[in-house]
């Protein structure tokens, strides 16, 4: 099988396909979290789709699934904060109400509670933090990939606080910028092997 594409079985599969619903299935791969946009582009060029057609079918399928993400962790961040501003504002007014010196210490707990959370996230979750802070939301965006993917990037950018809008403009920017370059790399070792 030297010399031959290795990618030939996934061409063969896909072609058993119509050719209008080959980009849908590349669209739906990329809305899997970490295949997304890119691993799909990728993909879609190896099962002989036009590269263009590829990189814009999955990133759509990322597109749609990250914007999706940005607005349920938005709705989901929103209701903690409620949530946790409610349960402070009760155990300050119940620590003045009783002048209990250890009651004013409650109000600490959560503050606490956070710093621990931060020690026990992963190393992809810290990386992407640190990225953040030295290149913003544009750089964590576009090197998020290395370390989460598109979907716990967006997710950890809105549990930050940063705007939803925000997050969504860079994260659409990054995942077209991350599938143009792999299906163009895709194509190059798929014209690679077949010159061989």
């Amino acid at each position: 099988m030297s010399g031959s594409n290795p990618y030939e079985w996934l061409g063969d599969f896909v072609g058993q396909v119509p050719e209008f619903v080959q980009p849908i299935i590349v669209g739906v791969a990329g809305a899997i979290p970490y295949i997304e946009g890119e691993g799909s582009a990728a993909l879609g060029v190896f099962a002989g789709i036009h590269p263009v057609v590829a990189a814009m079918s999955g990133a759509a399928g990322n597109i749609i699934a990250v914007v999706l993400v940005v607005l349920l962790s938005s709705r989901v961040r929103t209701a903690a904060l409620a949530r946790r501003t409610h349960r402070t504002t009760t155990t300050v007014s119940t620590a003045l109400s009783t002048e209990s010196p250890g009651a004013a210490a409650g109000a600490t707990d959560g503050h606490t509670r956070e710093s621990e959370r931060v020690e026990k996230q992963s190393r992809g979750h810290k990386r992407l933090r640190r990225w953040l802070v030295r290149f913003g939301v544009p750089g964590a965006s576009l090197l998020g990939p290395l370390a989460l993917g598109t979907h716990f990037t967006a997710a950890t950018l809105v549990a930050t606080g940063v705007s939803k809008r925000w997050v969504i403009l860079w994260q659409v920017i990054a995942i077209m910028l991350w599938a143009a370059l792999l299906a163009l790399a895709a194509s190059g070792l798929v014209t690679l092997i077949e010159a061989e």
